[in-house]
Protein backbone atom coordinates (compact mmCIF):
# COMPACT_ATOMS: atom_id res chain seq x y z
CA UNK A 1 0.00 0.00 0.00
CA UNK A 2 1.29 3.30 -0.78
CA UNK A 3 2.18 5.76 1.84
CA UNK A 4 -0.17 9.08 1.43
CA UNK A 5 1.92 11.98 0.32
CA UNK A 6 3.07 14.36 3.40
CA UNK A 7 1.49 18.08 2.65
CA UNK A 8 2.51 19.78 5.08
CA UNK A 9 4.22 22.95 5.16
CA UNK A 10 8.04 23.34 5.60
CA UNK A 11 8.15 24.19 9.50
CA UNK A 12 10.93 26.80 8.58
CA UNK A 13 9.39 28.41 5.93
CA UNK A 14 5.78 28.46 7.88
CA UNK A 15 8.26 30.29 10.17
CA UNK A 16 9.72 33.01 8.39
CA UNK A 17 5.59 33.51 6.81
CA UNK A 18 4.66 34.05 10.62
CA UNK A 19 6.97 36.49 11.23
CA UNK A 20 6.82 38.74 8.14
CA UNK A 21 2.52 38.77 8.94
CA UNK A 22 3.72 39.92 12.38
CA UNK A 23 6.15 42.85 11.54
CA UNK A 24 3.79 44.27 8.52
CA UNK A 25 0.23 43.44 10.59
CA UNK A 26 0.18 47.03 11.57
CA UNK A 27 2.00 48.80 8.79
CA UNK A 28 0.80 50.58 6.06
CA UNK A 29 1.17 48.60 2.23
CA UNK A 30 3.54 50.40 -0.05
CA UNK A 31 2.72 50.37 -4.10
CA UNK A 32 5.44 51.44 -6.52
CA UNK A 33 5.03 52.83 -9.41
CA UNK A 34 8.30 52.00 -11.70
CA UNK A 35 9.57 53.07 -14.90
CA UNK A 36 12.63 53.21 -16.83
CA UNK A 37 12.63 56.96 -17.15
CA UNK A 38 11.63 60.35 -16.65
CA UNK A 39 8.47 61.14 -18.38
CA UNK A 40 7.38 57.96 -18.65
CA UNK A 41 4.41 58.92 -16.40
CA UNK A 42 4.57 57.46 -13.12
CA UNK A 43 3.55 60.77 -11.17
CA UNK A 44 -0.14 60.66 -13.43
CA UNK A 45 -0.40 57.21 -12.89
CA UNK A 46 0.15 57.70 -9.02
CA UNK A 47 -1.84 60.79 -9.39
CA UNK A 48 -5.06 59.00 -11.19
CA UNK A 49 -4.52 55.77 -8.66
CA UNK A 50 -5.04 58.24 -6.07
CA UNK A 51 -7.97 59.96 -7.92
CA UNK A 52 -9.47 56.32 -7.99
CA UNK A 53 -9.21 55.70 -4.87
CA UNK A 54 -10.90 58.73 -3.17
CA UNK A 55 -13.78 58.54 -5.81
CA UNK A 56 -14.25 55.00 -4.36
CA UNK A 57 -14.37 56.67 -0.60
CA UNK A 58 -10.64 56.15 0.56
CA UNK A 59 -9.20 58.87 2.51
CA UNK A 60 -6.42 60.19 0.25
CA UNK A 61 -3.90 62.78 0.72
CA UNK A 62 -1.06 64.27 -1.47
CA UNK A 63 1.99 63.90 0.71
CA UNK A 64 4.37 65.52 -2.17
CA UNK A 65 3.85 65.47 -5.91
CA UNK A 66 6.36 67.00 -8.31
CA UNK A 67 4.58 68.18 -11.31
CA UNK A 68 7.28 70.21 -13.22
CA UNK A 69 4.35 72.07 -14.95
CA UNK A 70 3.39 69.70 -16.90
CA UNK A 71 -0.49 70.24 -17.69
CA UNK A 72 -1.85 67.06 -17.79
CA UNK A 73 0.07 66.42 -14.13
CA UNK A 74 -1.37 69.44 -12.96
CA UNK A 75 -5.09 68.55 -13.90
CA UNK A 76 -4.25 64.49 -12.29
CA UNK A 77 -3.50 66.64 -9.03
CA UNK A 78 -6.89 68.34 -9.18
CA UNK A 79 -9.15 67.62 -6.59
CA UNK A 80 -6.82 65.96 -4.07
CA UNK A 81 -6.46 67.20 -0.65
CA UNK A 82 -2.61 68.12 -0.93
CA UNK A 83 -0.29 68.55 2.77
CA UNK A 84 1.02 71.81 2.59
CA UNK A 85 5.12 71.49 2.74
CA UNK A 86 7.49 71.76 4.83
CA UNK A 87 9.43 75.20 4.70
CA UNK A 88 13.55 74.93 5.32
CA UNK A 89 15.72 77.65 5.65
CA UNK A 90 18.84 76.49 3.84
CA UNK A 91 22.01 79.43 3.07
CA UNK A 92 19.98 81.83 2.54
CA UNK A 93 16.78 80.58 0.68
CA UNK A 94 14.16 78.55 1.64
CA UNK A 95 13.79 74.91 0.81
CA UNK A 96 10.46 72.77 0.63
CA UNK A 97 10.27 69.22 1.30
CA UNK A 98 7.32 66.83 2.29
CA UNK A 99 6.08 67.58 5.77
CA UNK A 100 6.79 64.17 7.22
CA UNK A 101 5.25 64.78 10.44
CA UNK A 102 2.02 66.69 9.14
CA UNK A 103 1.41 63.62 7.08
CA UNK A 104 1.48 61.13 9.85
CA UNK A 105 -0.62 63.43 12.36
CA UNK A 106 -3.55 64.15 9.55
CA UNK A 107 -3.53 60.06 9.33
CA UNK A 108 -5.37 58.92 5.93
CA UNK A 109 -5.52 55.82 4.46
CA UNK A 110 -3.64 56.13 1.57
CA UNK A 111 -0.65 59.25 1.28
CA UNK A 112 0.54 59.92 -2.32
CA UNK A 113 4.67 60.55 -1.92
CA UNK A 114 6.22 61.02 -5.31
CA UNK A 115 10.28 60.30 -6.18
CA UNK A 116 11.29 57.83 -3.50
CA UNK A 117 14.66 58.46 -4.32
CA UNK A 118 14.86 62.26 -3.05
CA UNK A 119 17.27 63.53 -1.22
CA UNK A 120 15.93 65.62 1.67
CA UNK A 121 17.03 68.94 1.88
CA UNK A 122 19.76 69.30 4.74
CA UNK A 123 17.72 69.74 8.44
CA UNK A 124 15.34 67.86 7.44
CA UNK A 125 13.76 65.04 9.65
CA UNK A 126 15.56 62.30 7.45
CA UNK A 127 17.88 62.76 4.66
CA UNK A 128 16.11 60.45 1.99
CA UNK A 129 12.62 60.54 1.33
CA UNK A 130 12.46 56.42 1.27
CA UNK A 131 13.24 56.82 4.82
CA UNK A 132 9.98 59.47 5.13
CA UNK A 133 8.37 56.99 3.91
CA UNK A 134 9.10 53.70 6.01
CA UNK A 135 7.86 56.20 8.84
CA UNK A 136 4.93 56.85 6.94
CA UNK A 137 4.18 52.73 6.42
CA UNK A 138 5.02 52.37 10.12
CA UNK A 139 2.34 54.85 10.93
CA UNK A 140 0.03 52.09 9.57
CA UNK A 141 -0.81 54.70 6.67
CA UNK A 142 -0.49 53.14 3.03
CA UNK A 143 1.73 54.73 0.79
CA UNK A 144 1.98 55.24 -3.26
CA UNK A 145 5.24 56.29 -4.96
CA UNK A 146 7.48 56.71 -7.56
CA UNK A 147 10.66 55.51 -8.58
CA UNK A 148 12.55 55.34 -11.82
CA UNK A 149 15.28 52.16 -12.52
CA UNK A 150 18.22 53.63 -12.52
CA UNK A 151 17.86 54.91 -9.19
CA UNK A 152 18.17 50.86 -7.60
CA UNK A 153 20.96 50.76 -5.65
CA UNK A 154 21.43 47.08 -7.09
CA UNK A 155 21.86 48.37 -10.65
CA UNK A 156 23.90 51.65 -10.16
CA UNK A 157 27.00 50.33 -11.72
CA UNK A 158 24.62 49.14 -14.52
CA UNK A 159 22.61 52.03 -15.43
CA UNK A 160 26.24 54.11 -15.40
CA UNK A 161 27.81 51.68 -18.08
CA UNK A 162 24.87 51.99 -19.97
CA UNK A 163 24.29 55.69 -20.00
CA UNK A 164 27.47 57.20 -18.72
CA UNK A 165 25.40 59.03 -16.03
CA UNK A 166 26.63 58.10 -12.35
CA UNK A 167 23.33 58.42 -10.47
CA UNK A 168 23.82 59.53 -7.04
CA UNK A 169 20.43 59.24 -5.63
CA UNK A 170 19.64 55.22 -4.82
CA UNK A 171 17.33 53.40 -2.40
CA UNK A 172 18.28 50.24 -1.35
CA UNK A 173 16.68 46.89 -2.68
CA UNK A 174 15.44 46.23 0.34
CA UNK A 175 13.04 48.74 0.16
CA UNK A 176 11.57 47.84 -3.41
CA UNK A 177 11.61 44.13 -2.08
CA UNK A 178 9.30 45.13 0.91
CA UNK A 179 6.89 46.90 -1.65
CA UNK A 180 3.63 44.70 -1.64
CA UNK A 181 2.95 45.97 -5.06
CA UNK A 182 5.34 47.09 -7.72
CA UNK A 183 3.75 48.05 -11.13
CA UNK A 184 5.48 48.91 -14.10
CA UNK A 185 4.46 52.43 -15.95
CA UNK A 186 5.57 50.97 -19.66
CA UNK A 187 6.02 52.98 -22.72
CA UNK A 188 8.44 52.30 -25.97
CA UNK A 189 11.49 54.85 -26.57
CA UNK A 190 10.19 56.13 -29.49
CA UNK A 191 6.79 57.34 -27.77
CA UNK A 192 9.07 58.70 -25.05
CA UNK A 193 11.23 60.35 -27.32
CA UNK A 194 8.51 61.55 -29.36
CA UNK A 195 6.74 63.02 -26.02
CA UNK A 196 10.34 64.68 -25.06
CA UNK A 197 10.15 66.13 -28.69
CA UNK A 198 6.90 67.61 -28.41
CA UNK A 199 7.67 69.42 -24.74
CA UNK A 200 5.94 67.39 -22.39
CA UNK A 201 8.74 66.37 -20.51
CA UNK A 202 11.43 69.36 -20.62
CA UNK A 203 11.77 72.92 -22.31
CA UNK A 204 12.91 72.93 -25.55
CA UNK A 205 16.67 73.40 -25.32
CA UNK A 206 16.84 71.00 -22.57
CA UNK A 207 14.63 68.47 -24.57
CA UNK A 208 17.08 68.76 -27.34
CA UNK A 209 20.14 67.80 -25.18
CA UNK A 210 18.44 65.35 -22.86
CA UNK A 211 17.69 63.52 -26.60
CA UNK A 212 21.16 63.21 -27.60
CA UNK A 213 22.48 62.64 -23.90
CA UNK A 214 20.22 60.18 -21.63
CA UNK A 215 17.46 60.03 -23.89
CA UNK A 216 18.95 58.01 -26.54
CA UNK A 217 16.95 55.26 -27.77
CA UNK A 218 19.77 52.83 -26.89
CA UNK A 219 19.62 54.10 -23.63
CA UNK A 220 16.19 53.73 -22.87
CA UNK A 221 15.47 50.34 -24.48
CA UNK A 222 18.41 49.20 -22.11
CA UNK A 223 16.75 50.87 -19.09
CA UNK A 224 12.75 49.65 -20.15
CA UNK A 225 14.72 45.82 -20.23
CA UNK A 226 16.53 47.00 -16.95
CA UNK A 227 12.91 47.58 -15.12
CA UNK A 228 11.25 44.42 -16.60
CA UNK A 229 13.78 42.00 -15.62
CA UNK A 230 13.63 43.55 -11.88
CA UNK A 231 9.59 42.73 -12.00
CA UNK A 232 10.10 39.57 -13.24
CA UNK A 233 12.47 38.68 -10.75
CA UNK A 234 10.89 39.75 -8.15
CA UNK A 235 7.26 37.76 -9.27
CA UNK A 236 9.73 34.59 -9.67
CA UNK A 237 11.01 35.21 -6.05
CA UNK A 238 7.03 35.44 -4.62
CA UNK A 239 6.66 32.18 -6.83
CA UNK A 240 9.57 30.71 -5.35
CA UNK A 241 8.75 31.56 -1.87
CA UNK A 242 5.17 29.98 -2.67
CA UNK A 243 6.15 26.95 -3.77
CA UNK A 244 8.40 25.95 -1.42
CA UNK A 245 6.36 26.67 1.54
CA UNK A 246 3.99 23.77 0.04
CA UNK A 247 7.19 21.64 -0.95
CA UNK A 248 6.00 21.56 -4.52
CA UNK A 249 7.79 18.43 -6.15
CA UNK A 250 10.51 18.86 -8.20
CA UNK A 251 11.05 22.52 -7.01
CA UNK A 252 15.37 22.96 -6.89
CA UNK A 253 17.05 23.24 -3.53
CA UNK A 254 18.39 27.32 -2.37
CA UNK A 255 20.77 28.68 -4.23
CA UNK A 256 23.66 29.98 -2.34
CA UNK A 257 26.48 32.59 -3.87
CA UNK A 258 29.38 33.32 -1.38
CA UNK A 259 31.85 36.41 -2.15
CA UNK A 260 34.65 37.38 -0.26
CA UNK A 261 35.27 40.39 -0.13
CA UNK A 262 39.05 40.61 0.51
CA UNK A 263 39.41 43.88 -1.68
CA UNK A 264 37.81 47.13 -0.55
CA UNK A 265 38.53 49.15 -3.91
CA UNK A 266 37.74 46.42 -6.02
CA UNK A 267 34.23 45.28 -4.08
CA UNK A 268 31.92 48.07 -4.93
CA UNK A 269 31.63 46.51 -8.37
CA UNK A 270 31.98 42.98 -7.18
CA UNK A 271 29.40 42.97 -4.74
CA UNK A 272 26.54 44.39 -7.58
CA UNK A 273 27.60 41.83 -9.42
CA UNK A 274 27.45 38.38 -6.77
CA UNK A 275 23.58 40.12 -6.41
CA UNK A 276 23.15 40.75 -9.85
CA UNK A 277 23.76 36.96 -10.22
CA UNK A 278 22.60 35.74 -6.88
CA UNK A 279 19.18 37.37 -8.17
CA UNK A 280 19.51 36.08 -11.74
CA UNK A 281 19.56 32.27 -9.66
CA UNK A 282 16.58 33.46 -6.96
CA UNK A 283 19.25 32.46 -4.95
CA UNK A 284 20.57 34.12 -1.55
CA UNK A 285 24.51 36.13 -1.54
CA UNK A 286 26.84 35.93 1.24
CA UNK A 287 28.99 38.41 1.49
CA UNK A 288 31.96 37.07 3.41
CA UNK A 289 35.09 39.36 4.80
CA UNK A 290 38.04 38.96 7.18
CA UNK A 291 37.91 40.60 10.68
CA UNK A 292 41.13 43.00 10.05
CA UNK A 293 39.38 44.30 7.16
CA UNK A 294 36.47 46.13 9.41
CA UNK A 295 39.53 48.74 10.13
CA UNK A 296 40.04 49.77 6.77
CA UNK A 297 38.59 52.97 5.36
CA UNK A 298 35.25 52.31 3.09
CA UNK A 299 34.37 49.20 5.01
CA UNK A 300 31.44 50.81 6.94
CA UNK A 301 30.26 51.90 3.59
CA UNK A 302 30.44 48.12 2.01
CA UNK A 303 28.51 46.52 4.84
CA UNK A 304 25.84 49.27 4.55
CA UNK A 305 25.46 48.40 0.98
CA UNK A 306 24.88 44.65 1.52
CA UNK A 307 22.16 45.63 3.97
CA UNK A 308 19.95 47.94 1.14
CA UNK A 309 20.84 44.87 -1.22
CA UNK A 310 19.54 42.31 1.50
CA UNK A 311 23.17 40.26 1.84
CA UNK A 312 23.88 37.97 4.62
CA UNK A 313 27.61 39.26 6.32
CA UNK A 314 29.39 36.73 7.46
CA UNK A 315 32.83 38.07 9.03
CA UNK A 316 35.74 35.47 9.26
CA UNK A 317 38.66 35.77 11.96
CA UNK A 318 41.18 35.90 8.90
CA UNK A 319 43.73 34.09 10.68
CA UNK A 320 43.91 31.61 7.58
CA UNK A 321 41.17 33.13 5.37
CA UNK A 322 41.82 30.75 2.63
CA UNK A 323 41.15 27.83 5.26
CA UNK A 324 38.19 29.75 6.81
CA UNK A 325 36.51 30.87 3.33
CA UNK A 326 36.55 26.80 2.22
CA UNK A 327 34.61 25.29 5.50
CA UNK A 328 31.77 28.31 4.94
CA UNK A 329 31.81 27.11 1.04
CA UNK A 330 31.26 23.49 2.26
CA UNK A 331 29.15 24.08 5.33
CA UNK A 332 26.51 26.83 3.95
CA UNK A 333 26.47 24.51 0.59
CA UNK A 334 27.32 27.16 -1.28
CA UNK A 335 26.70 26.65 -5.37
CA UNK A 336 28.84 30.08 -6.66
CA UNK A 337 32.10 32.03 -5.37
CA UNK A 338 32.65 35.48 -6.49
CA UNK A 339 36.34 36.32 -6.18
CA UNK A 340 38.06 39.26 -6.66
CA UNK A 341 41.39 38.41 -8.74
CA UNK A 342 44.39 40.41 -8.93
CA UNK A 343 47.14 40.96 -11.52
CA UNK A 344 48.86 37.49 -10.83
CA UNK A 345 52.65 37.95 -9.57
CA UNK A 346 55.60 36.04 -10.89
CA UNK A 347 58.97 34.74 -9.50
CA UNK A 348 62.02 34.22 -11.90
CA UNK A 349 59.54 34.58 -14.57
CA UNK A 350 57.49 31.65 -12.80
CA UNK A 351 53.61 32.70 -12.38
CA UNK A 352 52.57 32.09 -8.48
CA UNK A 353 49.54 30.48 -7.17
CA UNK A 354 46.43 32.86 -5.88
CA UNK A 355 44.02 31.86 -3.76
CA UNK A 356 42.03 31.58 -6.46
CA UNK A 357 43.55 29.50 -7.74
CA UNK A 358 44.24 26.94 -4.98
CA UNK A 359 40.08 27.57 -4.27
CA UNK A 360 38.94 26.34 -7.72
CA UNK A 361 41.34 23.19 -7.33
CA UNK A 362 39.99 22.12 -4.09
CA UNK A 363 36.46 22.54 -5.28
CA UNK A 364 36.25 21.43 -9.21
CA UNK A 365 32.47 21.11 -8.70
CA UNK A 366 31.52 24.76 -7.73
CA UNK A 367 30.83 27.64 -10.35
CA UNK A 368 33.48 30.50 -9.73
CA UNK A 369 33.00 33.98 -10.92
CA UNK A 370 35.94 36.57 -11.12
CA UNK A 371 35.50 39.85 -10.70
CA UNK A 372 39.11 41.57 -12.03
CA UNK A 373 40.33 44.29 -9.52
CA UNK A 374 41.26 47.20 -12.01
Amino acid sequence: MTEPEDHRPDPDALLRRIEREDATRDRGRLRIYLGAAPGVGKTFAMLNEGKRRHERGTDVVVGIAETYGRPLTEQALGGLEVIPRKQIPYRGVVLEEMDTDAVIARHPQVALVDELAHTNAPGSKHEKRWQDVREILEAGITVISTLNVQHLESLNDVVEGITGVHVRETVPDAVVDEADEIEVVDISAQALRSRMRHGNIYPPGQAERALEGFFTEANLTALRELVLRRVASQVENELDEYMRERHAEGWDAAVRVALLIDDIPAADVAIRRAWRLASALDGELIAVYPAPLTREQGMMRLLTTLMDLNATSRELPGVDLEREFASLIVEGQVQHVVLIARRPRSFAGVRLETPADRLMRAHPRLNFHIVVAV
